[in-house]
């Protein structure tokens, strides 16, 4: 009787930890597209991808330029069009014009199913 009950405890505590953990899983950036720090051209896209599947509606990103070549300026944001990738745990960022040389960074806002918002950035610089 008593190797029972022990054996109901540990599985008891087990799956509390296990549940614990899975309603404490956040969205985490495994990459970028460009990474953060490139420099190169361009890009038409920006790609943000997730370790979770993102709730699109509470999730988002801005584009800000932060610095061009040769001229000193406050952060200035860039018109850009942000959307869900046909993978749940990508995010777009579509710049609706080409950017023109300078630092950029990507603000985001990810939410999964937890609904906790987790935010960061990612700069790169274009030629």
């Amino acid at each position: 009787m008593h190797i029972i009950k022990n054996t109901a405890v540990t599985v008891v505590l087990s799956a509390g930890l296990l549940m614990g953990t899975i309603v404490q899983a956040h969205p985490k950036l495994l990459s970028s597209s460009p990474a953060d720090g490139a420099m190169g051209a361009a890009p038409d896209t920006i790609e943000l991808h997730f370790s979770e599947n993102l709730v699109t509606q509470f999730s988002g990103a801005k584009l800000v330029m932060t610095e061009m070549s040769g001229m000193a300026h406050s952060p200035t944001p860039m018109k850009a069009r942000v959307s869900a990738g046909s993978d749940p745990k990508f995010m777009l960022i579509t710049p609706l014009a080409p950017l023109p040389a300078g630092t950029y960074k990507v603000e985001w806002r990810a939410v999964s199913s937890d609904t906790h918002p987790i935010t960061g950035n990612v700069s790169f610089k274009v030629k």
